[in-house]
């Protein structure tokens, strides 16, 4: 691939990642066309509401002048039917001659597809350039088409010596909604937060992390998104209290945004009240079997259901409980952990993880592909429990 080809190469891949947000459950996709002469004729974003596809939003902005061109695009053009019809009979259509892609479609029933139409038609066809970007940049949908659940991504704050929280007895909630005990990363890192959330489709907490923290658990990115971020409690028991800042926020927007799950262990008349209760403010109530000993649904049961409602990528960011249990059931698939320059140390101090633990090094949770990352004085560390494109 030459550098030119690098170059509008990169411009797809940045048009693939303005759709952000708005593509789900779809990848993200972009796409340049450049004509005969070398010159840029049509760019394309896809998003899911426009239904046109990155490739022939491109085609429709370039017109005659894709005859005789190159197409540009992170994504094997889509070679299917589906909400659209093939976009590989348009590129033919069009008269390209030549296309540059980073990667092939990670659904196993449909990826080549595009490509062997293409080649079949007589088109030139490039595999691979900035391939390791363009599969970060669709790991969630390759994860949810292959396996029909989220991308599970844990983020957690911590100081140094892993610790997420001071001791409870010293935890006071912020009046700004503030996590009790104060904040333990800087505003830098948490301005990350925000476009982390923006990033995915649903947060998930445990009920503990709401009545201890009273949080909203909001995109505050500013960034648009075609749906709300869907905001997912683990409660067991429906703690959930009608007068926490959720409730209040889903009762004054009425967003539909916020999802209870509750276990079928605990039903009784008082659960049926309260479920109703948090119903009639808008939230919406699941129960799922109890599996665990303590009467918990599962979170194999939990993820499934989120991959029903096109969840396609879920950021844990529950305490310490909701961490020991993701890890423990084998569910997240990546970690992107925050570390402070700070010290809380004493037995009280609440850990990263609390649960039995792994008996052995060898059981240890393996963190692979590491990337650190530097926010002013913190830091953080990107890696992978599990491959988002194996099955």
């Amino acid at each position: 691939m030459s550098h030119l080809d690098e170059q509008h190469l990169e411009r797809a891949l940045e048009l693939a990642k303005a759709g952000i947000g708005l593509a789900s459950p779809n990848p993200c996709v972009g796409a340049v066309i450049v004509d005969a002469q070398g010159n840029v004729a049509g760019s394309g974003t896809y998003t899911y509401d426009r239904v046109k596809h990155a490739e022939i939003l491109a085609l429709d902005a370039a017109g005659p002048k894709a005859r005789g061109g190159t197409l540009y695009i992170n994504l094997e053009p889509h070679g299917h039917h589906g909400r659209t019809a093939p976009c590989t009979q348009a590129v033919i259509s069009a008269g390209v001659l030549r296309v540059v892609a980073s990667m092939a479609d990670p659904n196993p029933k449909v990826s080549g597809r595009g490509f062997e139409q293409l080649r079949a038609a007589g088109v030139q066809v490039e595999v691979g350039g900035l391939q390791e970007q363009a599969r970060r940049l669709n790991e969630a949908f390759a994860r949810y088409v292959r396996n029909g659940v989220p991308l599970v991504t844990l983020k957690a704050a911590m100081t140094l010596d892993g610790k997420i929280a001071p001791p409870p007895a010293e935890a006071l909630v912020q009046v700004n909604g503030g996590p009790a005990g104060g904040w333990v990363t800087s505003e830098v890192a948490r301005a990350h937060v925000q476009e982390m959330r923006h990033q995915h489709d649903a947060l998930l907490v445990g009920v503990g992390t709401v009545l201890t923290d009273n949080p909203l658990l909001t995109d505050r990115s500013g960034r648009a998104r075609r749906r709300p971020l869907l905001r997912v409690i683990l409660d067991s028991r429906l703690r959930l209290p009608l007068e926490s800042r959720l409730v209040e926020d889903v009762r004054a927007q009425r967003k539909n945004d916020v999802l209870v799950f509750c276990s079928t262990r605990f039903r009784g008349a008082r659960d049926e009240r309260k479920r109703a209760a948090l119903e009639e403010a808008g939230i919406r109530v699941e129960e799922l079997p109890a599996v665990e000993p303590d009467g918990r649904p599962g979170m194999d049961a939990i993820l499934k259901r989120l991959g029903e409602l096109e969840i396609i990528s879920v950021m844990i960011e529950g305490g310490a409980i909701v961490n020991w249990v993701a890890l423990a059931a084998q569910a997240v698939d990546k970690v992107f952990l925050y570390y402070a320059p700070k010290i809380l140390a004493g037995t009280g101090s609440i850990p990263f993880a609390a649960g039995a633990g792994f008996p052995h090094m060898q059981q240890a949770a393996q963190v692979k592909r590491m990337q650190l990352h530097r926010f002013g004085e913190d830091f953080a560390v990107e890696g992978y429990l599990r491959e988002p494109y194996e099955e």
